[in-house]
């Protein structure tokens, strides 16, 4: 299985949607599925019945997934491409504006 470019806890930035240019942290991301899952973007209203965990019901906010291709890694606040380097022996990420390791 290939490195993903965007890992949990990246900021990224959604460039495509209804949400582009918006900003936030990666939840999680499924790899199998392509999808990402970034915090305050992409939020739909869900209307759950009432459970144990939510004894009211009613309608919650929450966010939905994105595409991958739809989000950005940002370095230094702004949106940059990435790419990888092998340096020691090891597969690292690295901002393509700017040449910056990342991890």
């Amino acid at each position: 299985m290939s490195t993903s470019k965007i890992k949990k806890g990246d900021t990224v930035q959604v460039i495509a949607g209804k949400d582009k240019g918006k900003q936030g942290k990666v939840i999680s991301i499924d790899r199998k599925a392509n999808k990402v899952l970034v915090e305050g973007v992409n939020m739909i209203a869900k209307h759950e019945k009432p459970s144990a965990q939510n004894q009211d019901g009613g309608i919650v906010h929450k966010e939905a997934e994105l595409d991958m291709s739809n989000v950005m890694y940002v370095h230094k606040g702004k949106a940059t491409r990435v790419g990888f380097k092998v340096t020691d022996g090891k597969k690292v990420r690295i901002a393509k504006s700017t040449g910056d390791t990342i991890d």
